[in-house]
């Protein structure tokens, strides 16, 4: 029973210290693909743990750094399309950001694993471009530079961050809702130990594979959602950061995309460190060298312009 309320007291005491300005519903006119799951959290001694997600949000994070023509990222959290590490790789990034002088949306996205046949590979994505049409209509509202929007993936997350990137559109203009018509591109991407491929080797993390698409896929299916295959002309420039020492996702994926990246001429970056097991986040509480990625990503926001340090 202690244990219980020391557990209850350090999330309330987590919440207050991190509170967000908004939750924001992806789906005002109703969801589709809607699912009768019951809402289900579950916690570790990282945090929260979302699991069966009804409605899909984004949580807002604004930072007071600067007032006008912030950059923005949408941050997507890693659990293998089964759950949702919801603080470790979502909120405590999102206020990493913050203090860089960047607003943050934390996406609280439909978790494949729980989801219908019919549904299971659509939703992640379909709330993911939501997210970033969301963002761009209101960049002027909240100060956001309309041409600096990126998107941040850790794992799973770095698989929708990488889909995204790959399969956006420039807005549905056959949809009767305003919002379907804003672009959904991302205008850059951070991916952290992502999965990239579903192809059947050595490389692809196969529970992840399996609650996006099933046990018995279809070969376009394994394709579609193999990124490393479909980056073109205007996915978006990117800088992948992995370690040698992942063996839950190995270093394979990241180094394919950055390959693909390169070879479409788009401006790409890859940092593959030596040590490190998977699922480090922040990696504040590592003391190896990985846990100095923060900095190497900010420093190539600062060489993309995408920080400048003088929007106040």
């Amino acid at each position: 029973m202690k244990l219980f309320f020391t557990i209850k007291f350090y999330f309330v005491s987590f919440c207050i210290v991190y509170a967000q300005k908004e939750i924001i519903l992806l789906y005002p006119e109703g969801v589709k693909c809607t699912n009768n799951l019951p809402a289900e959290i579950d916690y570790d001694q990282d945090g929260r743990i979302f699991k069966k997600v009804v409605e899909p949000e984004i949580w807002y994070y604004p930072t007071s750094l600067n007032k006008k023509n912030k950059p923005a990222v949408l941050v997507i959290p890693g659990g293998g399309y089964y759950g949702i590490w919801f603080d470790k790789e979502g909120i405590e990034v999102a206020k990493w950001l913050n203090s860089l002088g960047i607003s943050a949306f934390v996406l609280k996205h439909r978790v494949p694993h729980w989801e219908s046949k019919s549904c299971r590979s659509k939703v992640a994505l379909n709330d993911a471009k939501r997210s970033i049409r969301i963002i761009r209509e209101n960049a002027k509202k909240w100060e956001i530079n309309v041409k600096n929007i990126g998107v941040l993936g850790f794992s799973a997350g770095g698989h929708l961050a990488s889909t995204l990137s790959t399969h956006h559109d420039n807005g549905l203009y056959d949809s009767n809702l305003r919002i379907d018509k804003i672009s959904c591109r991302p205008d850059f991407s951070i991916l952290v130990y992502p999965v990239i491929t579903m192809q059947d080797t050595p490389y692809t993390h196969n529970g992840t594979k399996e609650n996006l698409l099933g046990k018995k896929p279809s070969k376009d299916s394994i394709n579609f959602f193999s990124n490393e295959l479909q980056v073109k002309e205007d996915t978006p420039p990117a800088i992948l950061i992995h370690t040698n020492q992942d063996t839950g996702v190995p270093p394979e994926n990241s180094i394919q995309y950055y390959l693909a990246l390169r070879k479409n001429n788009i401006p790409a970056a890859l940092h593959i460190w030596e040590g490190g097991p998977h699922g480090l986040g922040l990696a504040k509480n590592y003391d190896g060298s990985f846990k100095n990625w923060p900095e190497t990503v900010e420093r190539w926001m600062v060489e993309r312009a995408i920080l400048t340090y003088s929007q106040n």
